[in-house]
């Protein structure tokens, strides 16, 4: 899912996103409950209309977020009091209100609060925190339920399952979650800290300990060589700033690994971003002219840096589906890696 925190995917239009092959996107439940604010988005019909986006939208909780604010967030059993980034006024986040705005957006999939921990942490507060997030899960979903949305729309439930960096920890949470009566799973409080081959333990403790008959989501993840671990650990859904947010530092992923458009490599080269990709800028653009734009600050260089960065996400991820479904995902994904030759690589998840 490519991330559109405040309603919008940085840079893109609808139609470029359907180009994209994007098929679900995910927006911000913490930012857009501060500015325009829920109430204003479903008052205008919800987010789909307010967007202009006619496919699923899946919602956060806002949880990660507040977590972010550090030195402005006080957890309690209630929930969690912080303060704005925008004025910094005081406001109060509890699994209710967090429904009560994911169903003011009229997203088709809702996330539950959780409560987020840094890692690494000591065991009992790990513990204390994926205690709470079962609690605030059990209030968020039996609230949900009571919930109407804009236009009449229906709304799935995703559970958050937390456990800190403790594998043991993280299967009996998985477990106990598991136990709720929802539509899906969302694994949180990964790569915050901890190695990459913690990160793919952990997931493979929690998806191993989860119903095999709904989706898990992994949020927050991650590089292309990434979303391949996290399938081959069982995960179906991911989401991801990495394709917009370097799209605008001037780096586009491509099959033969990540191209630095400033570097002087590119200065006279008219060659396209990646020759295998179907997507506008590469269709139309050279490096050289690609590379004029981004030094030149023009806004169509992060616009087709972020295009070609989303598209490329989408075909890994269809490739990596049809492979799937198709009994080969190790063999692609082996045959990916080699190609791809990732600058500074990713450990490989554990067998």
């Amino acid at each position: 899912m490519p991330v559109g925190t405040q309603g919008t995917v940085k840079g893109l239009t609808p139609a470029d996103l359907r180009a994209s092959g994007t098929r679900i996107l995910l927006a911000n439940t913490y930012h857009l409950m501060l500015r325009p604010g829920s109430g204003l988005i479903r008052s205008l019909g919800g987010l789909h209309r307010f967007m202009a986006w006619d496919r699923p939208i899946l919602t956060d909780s806002g949880g990660y977020q507040v977590l972010s604010l550090k030195d402005l967030v006080k957890v309690t059993e209630e929930g969690v009091e912080f303060r704005s980034h925008l004025d910094g006024n005081l406001e109060f986040l509890t699994p209710e209100r967090a429904m009560e705005v994911q169903a003011d957006l009229g997203s088709d999939i809702a996330v539950t609060l959780d409560h987020a921990v840094p890692l690494p942490l000591d065991p009992a507060s790990q513990r204390e925190a994926g205690d709470r997030t079962l609690r605030w899960t059990e209030r968020s979903l039996r609230h949900a339920r009571t919930l109407t949305l804009p236009g009449g729309r229906s709304q799935l439930l995703f559970a958050i399952v937390q456990g800190g960096g403790d594998p043991g920890l993280r299967k009996e949470m998985a477990e106990r979650t598991g136990a709720f009566e929802c539509d899906g799973f969302a694994i949180g409080g990964l790569s915050v800290g901890e190695s990459k081959r913690e990160t793919w333990a952990l997931a493979r403790a929690t998806t191993a300990a989860l119903p095999r008959d709904r989706p898990r989501y992994l949020m927050g993840m991650g590089t292309p060589i990434d979303l391949l671990d996290g399938i081959a650990c069982g995960i179906d859904l991911f989401d991801c700033v990495l394709p917009t947010r370097n799209a605008r530092n001037g780096m586009a992923f491509t099959s033969e690994g990540p191209v630095n458009i400033r570097n002087a490599e590119h200065a006279r080269s008219d060659r396209p971003l990646d020759a295998s990709c179907a997507c506008e800028a590469c269709a139309l653009f050279t490096r050289a002219y690609l590379r004029h734009l981004h030094l030149a600050g023009e806004i169509l260089a992060h616009r087709m840096l972020t295009l070609h960065n989303v598209t490329f996400y989408q075909t890994l991820m269809e490739a990596a589906r049809r492979a799937t479904l198709g009994g080969l995902l190790h063999e692609y994904a082996r045959e990916f890696s080699e190609r791809y030759r990732e600058r500074g690589g990713n450990p490989p998840a554990p067998a």
